[in-house]
């Protein structure tokens, strides 16, 4: 089997930088303006809005349950919709 050495079959030394290592090294500086650090989080305030969207979010969807059954008995499914209800 082949060994992975260097060209002239001599090792590479352990305080040489590998080919792959100075590549590394000798890449170019990204391009494009340097952004700012993010702002700081308030997740107290985040987790609140959060909160209140999901409840906003499960209001209007009983709203609309509530909606959709409605239109239900008015559209001729009233045996449907007295079924339940005594």
């Amino acid at each position: 089997m082949a060994s992975r050495g260097r060209r002239g079959g001599a090792p590479a030394r352990e305080d040489e930088p590998r080919r792959e290592e100075r590549a590394e090294q000798h890449a170019p500086a990204p391009q494009g303006p340097v952004l700012p650090p993010p702002l700081p989080v308030d997740y107290g305030v985040f987790m609140q809005g959060l909160v209140q969207a999901m409840q906003t979010q499960a209001h209007t969807q009983a709203a609309l349950q509530a909606q959709l059954e409605a239109q239900i008995c008015l559209d001729g499914a009233y045996e449907r919709c007295t079924a339940g209800k005594s």
